[in-house]
Protein backbone atom coordinates (compact mmCIF):
# COMPACT_ATOMS: atom_id res chain seq x y z
CA UNK A 1 0.00 0.00 0.00
CA UNK A 2 1.17 3.51 -0.77
CA UNK A 3 2.37 6.07 1.65
CA UNK A 4 -0.65 8.26 0.82
CA UNK A 5 -3.17 5.20 1.08
CA UNK A 6 -1.78 4.02 3.98
CA UNK A 7 -2.22 8.33 5.87
CA UNK A 8 -5.71 8.07 4.41
CA UNK A 9 -6.56 4.60 6.33
CA UNK A 10 -4.93 5.82 9.42
CA UNK A 11 -6.93 9.28 9.41
CA UNK A 12 -10.04 7.66 8.43
CA UNK A 13 -9.53 5.44 11.29
CA UNK A 14 -8.47 7.37 14.08
CA UNK A 15 -11.05 10.10 12.82
CA UNK A 16 -14.34 7.96 12.14
CA UNK A 17 -13.74 4.53 12.67
CA UNK A 18 -12.08 4.50 16.73
CA UNK A 19 -14.42 6.74 18.21
CA UNK A 20 -17.25 5.62 16.93
CA UNK A 21 -16.55 1.92 18.09
CA UNK A 22 -14.89 3.13 21.16
CA UNK A 23 -18.22 4.75 22.19
CA UNK A 24 -20.73 2.29 21.07
CA UNK A 25 -18.36 -0.33 23.34
CA UNK A 26 -18.27 2.14 26.44
CA UNK A 27 -21.79 2.46 25.93
CA UNK A 28 -22.46 -1.03 25.81
CA UNK A 29 -21.04 -1.70 28.85
CA UNK A 30 -22.20 1.32 31.28
CA UNK A 31 -25.29 -0.01 29.83
CA UNK A 32 -24.75 -3.56 31.15
CA UNK A 33 -23.04 -1.88 34.51
CA UNK A 34 -25.41 0.34 35.80
CA UNK A 35 -29.22 -0.11 37.00
CA UNK A 36 -31.26 -0.69 34.24
CA UNK A 37 -33.46 2.05 35.58
CA UNK A 38 -30.37 4.35 35.58
CA UNK A 39 -31.88 7.46 33.55
CA UNK A 40 -30.74 11.18 34.23
CA UNK A 41 -31.62 14.88 33.82
CA UNK A 42 -33.69 15.45 30.56
CA UNK A 43 -33.96 11.35 30.39
CA UNK A 44 -30.27 11.24 29.14
CA UNK A 45 -28.74 7.87 29.84
CA UNK A 46 -25.42 8.85 31.25
CA UNK A 47 -24.34 5.28 29.56
CA UNK A 48 -24.96 7.25 26.25
CA UNK A 49 -23.56 10.98 27.49
CA UNK A 50 -20.25 8.97 28.37
CA UNK A 51 -20.22 7.33 25.06
CA UNK A 52 -20.48 10.70 23.16
CA UNK A 53 -17.80 12.14 25.46
CA UNK A 54 -15.36 9.24 24.88
CA UNK A 55 -16.04 9.49 21.20
CA UNK A 56 -15.42 13.23 21.38
CA UNK A 57 -12.13 12.48 22.99
CA UNK A 58 -10.98 10.35 20.02
CA UNK A 59 -11.99 12.10 17.63
CA UNK A 60 -10.52 15.06 18.92
CA UNK A 61 -6.93 13.24 19.13
CA UNK A 62 -7.70 11.74 15.51
CA UNK A 63 -8.39 15.14 14.04
CA UNK A 64 -5.21 16.55 14.88
CA UNK A 65 -3.65 13.66 13.20
CA UNK A 66 -0.50 14.97 11.57
CA UNK A 67 0.51 13.68 7.84
CA UNK A 68 4.01 13.48 9.20
CA UNK A 69 3.35 10.47 11.85
CA UNK A 70 5.17 7.23 10.91
CA UNK A 71 2.19 4.99 9.70
CA UNK A 72 3.99 1.71 9.90
CA UNK A 73 3.15 -0.51 12.82
CA UNK A 74 0.67 3.04 13.77
CA UNK A 75 -2.22 0.37 14.97
CA UNK A 76 0.38 -1.96 16.87
CA UNK A 77 2.07 0.96 18.88
CA UNK A 78 -1.69 2.89 18.87
CA UNK A 79 -3.10 -0.52 20.79
CA UNK A 80 0.36 -1.04 22.72
CA UNK A 81 0.31 -1.46 26.65
CA UNK A 82 1.00 2.42 27.64
CA UNK A 83 -1.20 3.37 25.60
CA UNK A 84 -4.30 0.95 26.62
CA UNK A 85 -3.56 2.26 29.58
CA UNK A 86 -4.11 5.94 28.37
CA UNK A 87 -6.96 5.17 26.74
CA UNK A 88 -8.85 3.27 29.59
CA UNK A 89 -7.65 6.03 31.61
CA UNK A 90 -9.75 8.34 28.97
CA UNK A 91 -12.80 6.15 29.12
CA UNK A 92 -12.67 6.02 32.94
CA UNK A 93 -13.44 10.27 32.24
CA UNK A 94 -16.29 9.96 29.98
CA UNK A 95 -18.06 7.34 32.67
CA UNK A 96 -17.61 10.43 35.04
CA UNK A 97 -18.77 12.88 32.57
CA UNK A 98 -22.17 10.65 31.85
CA UNK A 99 -23.16 11.53 35.88
CA UNK A 100 -23.35 14.99 35.13
CA UNK A 101 -27.08 14.02 34.07
CA UNK A 102 -27.41 11.92 37.22
CA UNK A 103 -29.25 13.46 40.21
CA UNK A 104 -26.48 13.20 43.31
CA UNK A 105 -29.28 11.45 45.49
CA UNK A 106 -29.35 8.16 44.01
CA UNK A 107 -27.26 4.86 44.59
CA UNK A 108 -24.81 5.79 42.13
CA UNK A 109 -23.26 8.24 44.20
CA UNK A 110 -20.17 7.04 44.75
CA UNK A 111 -19.28 6.24 40.57
CA UNK A 112 -17.62 9.66 40.16
CA UNK A 113 -15.19 9.07 42.97
CA UNK A 114 -14.43 5.57 41.79
CA UNK A 115 -13.80 6.38 38.28
CA UNK A 116 -12.10 9.76 38.69
CA UNK A 117 -10.16 8.46 41.26
CA UNK A 118 -8.98 5.04 39.05
CA UNK A 119 -8.34 7.88 36.06
CA UNK A 120 -5.98 9.27 38.71
CA UNK A 121 -4.14 6.44 40.04
CA UNK A 122 -3.38 5.31 36.22
CA UNK A 123 -1.94 9.22 35.64
CA UNK A 124 1.45 7.98 35.97
CA UNK A 125 1.23 4.45 35.06
CA UNK A 126 1.00 4.65 31.07
CA UNK A 127 3.90 7.25 30.95
CA UNK A 128 6.13 4.94 32.86
CA UNK A 129 5.68 1.65 31.20
CA UNK A 130 5.75 3.97 27.99
CA UNK A 131 9.54 4.54 29.29
CA UNK A 132 10.24 0.90 30.76
CA UNK A 133 8.56 -1.69 28.23
CA UNK A 134 7.43 0.28 25.35
CA UNK A 135 8.50 4.11 24.06
CA UNK A 136 6.74 7.34 23.91
CA UNK A 137 5.31 8.75 20.96
CA UNK A 138 3.52 11.40 19.80
CA UNK A 139 0.20 9.64 19.49
CA UNK A 140 0.35 8.89 23.26
CA UNK A 141 1.26 12.23 24.16
CA UNK A 142 -1.34 13.44 22.46
CA UNK A 143 -4.00 10.89 24.30
CA UNK A 144 -2.54 11.87 27.36
CA UNK A 145 -3.03 15.50 26.97
CA UNK A 146 -6.19 15.06 25.60
CA UNK A 147 -7.33 13.07 28.37
CA UNK A 148 -5.95 15.19 31.09
CA UNK A 149 -7.84 17.95 29.76
CA UNK A 150 -11.17 16.69 29.39
CA UNK A 151 -10.61 15.05 33.11
CA UNK A 152 -10.13 18.77 34.61
CA UNK A 153 -13.47 19.29 32.78
CA UNK A 154 -15.44 16.24 33.77
CA UNK A 155 -14.93 15.94 37.36
CA UNK A 156 -15.57 19.25 38.49
CA UNK A 157 -18.14 20.08 36.24
CA UNK A 158 -19.67 16.49 38.28
CA UNK A 159 -18.83 18.40 41.72
CA UNK A 160 -20.77 21.74 40.36
CA UNK A 161 -23.72 20.14 39.60
CA UNK A 162 -23.84 18.03 42.77
CA UNK A 163 -23.08 20.60 45.16
CA UNK A 164 -19.93 19.13 46.30
CA UNK A 165 -17.53 22.41 45.07
CA UNK A 166 -19.14 26.38 44.26
CA UNK A 167 -19.19 26.72 40.77
CA UNK A 168 -16.67 29.54 40.37
CA UNK A 169 -13.79 26.11 40.79
CA UNK A 170 -14.97 25.48 37.07
CA UNK A 171 -12.10 28.24 36.31
CA UNK A 172 -10.27 25.39 36.46
CA UNK A 173 -11.58 24.10 33.94
CA UNK A 174 -11.73 27.41 31.72
CA UNK A 175 -7.63 28.29 32.25
CA UNK A 176 -6.43 25.96 29.94
CA UNK A 177 -8.35 26.51 27.20
CA UNK A 178 -8.49 30.29 28.01
CA UNK A 179 -4.33 29.85 27.99
CA UNK A 180 -4.67 28.34 25.09
CA UNK A 181 -6.87 30.23 23.10
CA UNK A 182 -4.60 33.81 24.22
CA UNK A 183 -1.68 31.90 22.47
CA UNK A 184 -3.42 31.52 19.69
CA UNK A 185 -4.54 35.11 19.46
CA UNK A 186 -0.84 36.32 19.53
CA UNK A 187 -0.20 34.10 17.00
CA UNK A 188 -3.33 35.55 14.58
CA UNK A 189 -2.21 39.06 15.46
CA UNK A 190 1.87 38.06 14.92
CA UNK A 191 3.02 38.64 18.08
CA UNK A 192 5.97 36.72 19.45
CA UNK A 193 5.33 33.63 21.31
CA UNK A 194 7.92 32.31 23.89
CA UNK A 195 8.68 29.41 25.95
CA UNK A 196 6.73 27.70 29.34
CA UNK A 197 9.28 28.33 32.25
CA UNK A 198 11.07 25.33 32.66
CA UNK A 199 9.01 24.58 35.88
CA UNK A 200 7.54 21.37 37.09
CA UNK A 201 5.33 23.41 39.26
CA UNK A 202 2.58 23.24 36.88
CA UNK A 203 2.85 19.43 36.85
CA UNK A 204 2.84 18.88 40.82
CA UNK A 205 -0.27 21.44 41.45
CA UNK A 206 -2.18 19.04 38.91
CA UNK A 207 -1.76 16.15 40.95
CA UNK A 208 -2.86 17.97 44.22
CA UNK A 209 -6.05 19.06 41.96
CA UNK A 210 -7.23 15.45 40.92
CA UNK A 211 -6.47 14.38 44.45
CA UNK A 212 -8.63 17.17 45.46
CA UNK A 213 -11.24 16.88 43.41
CA UNK A 214 -11.32 13.20 43.89
CA UNK A 215 -11.65 13.72 47.80
CA UNK A 216 -14.52 16.37 46.83
CA UNK A 217 -16.09 13.70 44.85
CA UNK A 218 -16.36 10.95 47.81
CA UNK A 219 -19.98 11.54 49.44
CA UNK A 220 -18.96 10.34 52.94
CA UNK A 221 -16.48 13.59 52.97
CA UNK A 222 -17.88 16.74 54.71
CA UNK A 223 -19.33 19.27 51.70
CA UNK A 224 -18.80 22.34 53.94
CA UNK A 225 -14.97 21.55 54.53
CA UNK A 226 -14.26 20.70 50.95
CA UNK A 227 -15.69 24.34 49.98
CA UNK A 228 -13.66 25.85 52.73
CA UNK A 229 -10.51 24.40 50.97
CA UNK A 230 -11.39 25.03 47.82
CA UNK A 231 -10.09 28.29 47.52
CA UNK A 232 -6.44 27.68 49.03
CA UNK A 233 -6.54 24.30 46.44
CA UNK A 234 -7.38 26.75 43.71
CA UNK A 235 -5.49 30.10 43.85
CA UNK A 236 -2.00 28.43 42.95
CA UNK A 237 -2.71 26.81 39.55
CA UNK A 238 -4.50 29.73 38.42
CA UNK A 239 -1.67 31.50 39.68
CA UNK A 240 0.59 29.14 37.33
CA UNK A 241 -1.30 29.81 34.32
CA UNK A 242 -1.02 33.33 34.51
CA UNK A 243 2.65 32.80 35.22
CA UNK A 244 2.96 30.55 32.09
CA UNK A 245 1.08 33.65 29.62
CA UNK A 246 3.02 36.47 31.23
CA UNK A 247 6.10 33.97 30.56
CA UNK A 248 4.97 32.78 26.83
CA UNK A 249 3.94 36.89 25.97
CA UNK A 250 7.22 38.14 27.13
CA UNK A 251 5.94 40.54 30.69
CA UNK A 252 8.38 38.23 32.90
CA UNK A 253 11.49 39.78 33.50
CA UNK A 254 14.39 38.02 31.52
CA UNK A 255 11.95 36.78 28.74
CA UNK A 256 10.80 37.58 25.51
Amino acid sequence: MAEADRQRSVRVGIGVGLPLVAAVALAALLLRLLPADAMGRWRLSPAVVAGVCWAGQLWYVGYGFDSGWPTDGFWRRLLGLANAVTLARGALYAAVAGFVVVPPDTGLAWGPALCYGAGVAFDNLDGTLARTVGRETEVGRRLDMAFDTFGFVAAPLVAVVWGLLPVWYLSLSAARYVFRGLVWLRRARGLPVGDLPDSDLGRYLAGVQMVFVTIALVPPVPTELVWALAPAVLAPSLAVFARDYLAVSGRLPGRS
